[in-house]
């Protein structure tokens, strides 16, 4: 921990297998055991080093004896030991399982708040102690203090950062009006009102016709919510919010808020599915029925005609199979607002992000009779995409070859003089990147109305986001698997939503988008992206009579049968197979209650 807290710019340390930074989000939280001596510490990590770890350690130094073979290595800045008090099973492997290899560190991340759980684990006299050498550091450092939360080992700054939002000058504002809010309501407010960077008089008066909303609400209830039968639920809290904004835009006088929020009561309730109803299948026809008028082929993009783009039937099946790769993968890149008017800056920042390879910015020339193969830049291309020299030989860096600079030539020369490996030299320089990222092919540059944006023909969201300039916001692409890995499961649903809408909406297709929403969180409520089909969601079911009623039928009840699987029968398809009421509607409910009919009262 000393050597932690005196080097500024943190200290390595060696794993010997190999860490994927893609699964992180940096700055992390991490704890790191030392199976030897037996040390356990969290730790603050900014820096994941996969490639070329073991130079980078041998050059700046460990204070842990490093492992045989070093794969991988971290960068801590600060950190504290963790009591052995705390149960080891708390640490896990990246896999999840629990502590028991013969690896020498093991890492994970964990939740912010874990470092709470520290200090309520810690016991008695050693709490007291640890809290007290803790207050004394963050004393020292000017940490922030109260709001009675608990202070647990050494304060790691940067770390605690509250969520920024308007939450303070709501509650200023309904403890004037003294009125109140329900918190998920005042939550979603303070957010979605700091989020839009709307002025203090627009956040207070968009507020105050939320609470008009809500008190009107609470009135409505007990004239709509007669019937004991039938309940009435009130609109959830991002209906009240899109309505006042909604209600100021379009100057609405008070008098008509009423029957507004009336008729939004009465279809919001319409709209509710009723208990035991088949959403599946309502979800399935509604998207499947329209999707036959859909074109079976379309290749272009609406308004950039350079690039063509899987659009229609393929495009949708793309999406519900949850492909690797889409067919034609394209990245619409937004920019920051300091660069996305200047042209000049634009075109430079489309140099750095399309790949150039060695073929398309120099003429290649094959010398049989010496066995060399020359490479001279083209000088407008390199001028204009802005290459030089040394980007030239840092692509062909792996060409296993004799590599010289000759004027403003590049000679290649094979390392075995023998026509068959010349040639497999050629083939390899031709296709050598000098500039740009990997999987991006084409950039166009297109004048929109908020700034020049770009559209590619690949996609490499990962590298494209670590790029200065580029807004991290607005920037998408269309593969789906690729927003998942860098983004989340929650981005990948949304990513899900969108691109199947915009399918549909481009071959003048309307559909629910609630059907689209159950979808998305079919394919994504695991954590992972599943492909609905025999690969994913259909091969996956319980029953296996709904296994097999999908696809190859025979395999999945052999298989069944030679382990004598039991099924159910709790579903739709299995409960059709075998002639019995399907548990959908009035064939869920196991108890019906029919009350006889009431005589009318004597006079």
């Amino acid at each position: 921990m000393d050597s932690i807290d005196k080097k500024k710019k943190g200290v390595l340390i060696p794993f010997n297998f190999k860490i994927h930074p893609s699964r992180f989000t940096l700055p992390i939280i991490t704890y790191v055991y030392v199976k030897g001596s037996g040390v356990r510490a969290a730790l603050l990590v900014d820096e994941i080093i996969a490639e070329g770890a073991e130079e980078i350690v041998k050059k700046e130094g460990t204070p842990l004896t490093a492992p045989p073979r070093i794969s991988s290595a971290i960068r801590a800045r600060d950190g504290f030991v963790v009591p052995k008090e705390v149960p080891l099973k708390r640490f896990t492997n990246l896999d999840g399982k629990p502590v028991k290899s013969a690896r020498q560190y093991t890492l994970i991340n964990i939740a912010k708040n874990r470092l709470e759980e520290v200090g309520a684990e810690l016991k008695g006299e050693e709490k007291r102690e640890e809290v007290e050498k803790t207050a004394k550091k963050g004393k020292k450092r000017g940490a922030p203090r109260g709001r009675g939360a608990k202070i647990t080992g050494e304060v790691i700054e940067k770390i605690s950062v509250e969520k920024a939002t308007n939450s303070s000058l709501i509650e200023e504002f309904l403890k004037k009006r003294k009125a109140t809010l329900p918190p998920d309501l005042k939550e979603y407010l303070a957010i979605e009102t700091y989020q839009e960077k709307l002025p203090k008089e627009r956040t207070e008066k968009i507020t105050d016709v939320v609470v008009k909303l809500w008190r009107l609400t609470d009135k409505l209830l007990k004239e709509l919510d007669t019937d004991p039968d039938e309940t009435v639920y009130r609109l959830p809290s991002k209906s009240y919010y899109v309505l006042a904004k909604k209600l100021i835009e379009k100057e609405v006088p008070e008098v008509a808020y009423e029957e507004i929020t009336k008729r939004a009561l009465i279809e919001y309730n319409k709209n509710l599915v009723d208990p035991h109803e088949s959403v599946g299948i309502v979800a399935a026809q509604s998207i499947g029925e329209p999707g036959t008028q859909m074109t079976m082929r379309t290749f272009h993009y609406a308004g950039v005609a350079e690039i063509n783009v899987t659009l229609g039937l393929p495009r949708l099946i793309e999406i519900v199979d949850a492909r690797k790769t889409p067919s034609t993968p394209m990245m619409e890149i937004h920019l920051k607002e300091d660069i996305r008017k200047d042209l000049s800056k634009v075109k430079s920042l489309a140099n750095k992000i399309e790949k150039t390879t060695v073929e398309d910015a120099a003429n290649l020339d094959l010398d049989l009779f010496n066995m060399i193969i020359r490479i001279k830049p083209d000088k407008k291309i390199c001028e204009k995409k802005e290459i030089t020299i040394d980007d030239f030989l840092e692509g062909l860096r792996r060409v296993k070859g004799e590599i010289n600079v000759e004027g403003d030539e590049i000679v290649v020369r094979p390392r075995e003089e023998r026509y068959k490996t010349l040639l497999l030299l050629w083939e390899q320089i031709k296709k050598s990147k000098v500039k740009g990222i990997e999987d991006i092919s084409r950039v166009i540059v297109r004048s929109e109305e908020e700034g020049y944006v770009l559209y590619t023909e690949g996609s490499n969201l990962a590298r494209v986001l670590s790029i200065e300039g580029v807004d991290q916001y607005k920037t998408t692409t269309n593969n789906i698997l690729e927003i998942a890995d860098v983004l989340g499961i929650e981005a990948a649903r949304n990513a899900i939503l969108e691109e199947a809408s915009s399918t549909l909406k481009e071959q003048g297709l309307s559909v629910d988008l609630r059907h689209l929403m159950l979808v998305a969180d079919v394919m994504t409520n695991t954590g992972v992206v599943r492909a609905i089909g025999r690969h994913g969601i259909s091969g996956e079911k319980s029953s296996v009579l709904a296994r097999a009623a999908f696809e190859i039928t025979t395999t999945h009840l052999l298989n069944a049968g030679v382990v004598g699987e039991l099924d159910p029968l709790q579903g739709v398809a299995e409960n059709i197979i075998v002639g019995q009421p399907i548990t959908l509607g009035t064939g869920a409910v196991k108890l019906v209650y029919t009350p006889r009919a009431m005589k009318p009262k004597a006079k």
